[in-house]
């Protein structure tokens, strides 16, 4: 408990003292909005990076040299625990926006820093909206900011199992023409869900496999990327837990 105590009130701690660093960074975009995207990135980077060192998480990375340096992308990745966002954006190269829930505006300060880094907020309930969002989406790799989503739509519950990844979330990739890249997670629920309300100490692994370039796939391949892509990431999901022993 005494972990989870110290994230929360470090979390508190950095959202109310980092109200004059979002005022600046409102002046810095209305100036240079290529700067505040970098800075912002910094920061929140940072503030993350914390956040890993208080919870006692070892982070082992694989597969870096798989992600395109001149270009956005759009990350997909399997989905198991409100760490998820946490431990992977410090290894994302690009300024990286998270689709998340529209229920995540609901939250005063932690919604403005979401936006700051790009974070994209879809509604599920409105198909209207929902695609409103992945419009935006589309334009956001296209002006070269890389997205991430977790295609299962929600955070599975179940160990060792995967949603059914919805194929909308692939749309962003298609019609924005950037690559997809296969992020696989182990072991993330291990820092707090799997003992909940405790986080403990955990071993994590995020591997990020080759791109895909949707348009040269086959027919069949393109009408199921959601099967296609889960395939790949739930193979490499259970080597990488017998590799490592999770």
């Amino acid at each position: 408990m005494i972990r989870l105590i110290l994230i929360a009130l470090y979390l508190f701690s950095f959202l109310i003292l980092s109200v004059p660093v979002m005022l600046v960074e409102w002046i810095v975009g209305k100036i240079n909005p290529a700067a505040k995207d970098k800075s912002c990135k910094a920061i929140v980077d940072w503030g993350f990076r914390c956040v890993v060192f208080i919870a006692g998480t070892k982070v082992i990375v694989r597969g870096r040299e798989n992600i395109p340096t001149d270009t956005a992308v759009l990350y997909v990745g399997n989905h198991r625990s409100y760490f998820d966002i946490v431990l992977t954006l410090n290894h994302f190269p690009r300024v990286t926006g998270y689709v998340a829930k529209s229920e995540m505006l609901r939250y005063p300060l932690l919604n403005i820093w979401m936006k700051n880094i790009h974070c994209l907020f879809l509604d599920r309930s409105d198909i209207k909206k929902g695609m409103k969002t992945i419009l935006e989406g589309i334009e956001d790799v296209k002006n070269g900011i890389s997205l991430c989503i977790f295609p299962e739509g929600t955070r599975n519950k179940t160990p060792d199992t995967f949603l059914p990844f919805h194929e909308g979330s692939f749309k962003i990739a298609e019609k924005g023409g950037v690559p997809v890249i296969p992020m696989t997670i182990v072991n993330s629920a291990g820092v707090f869900e799997d003992h909940l309300p405790k986080i403990k100490r955990a071993t994590v692994v995020i591997d990020f496999g080759r791109p895909i370039v949707i348009g040269e796939l086959d027919r069949a391949e393109r009408k199921n990327m959601g099967a296609h892509v889960s395939g790949i990431i739930s193979e490499k999901y259970f080597a990488l837990k017998k590799e490592y022993g999770l």
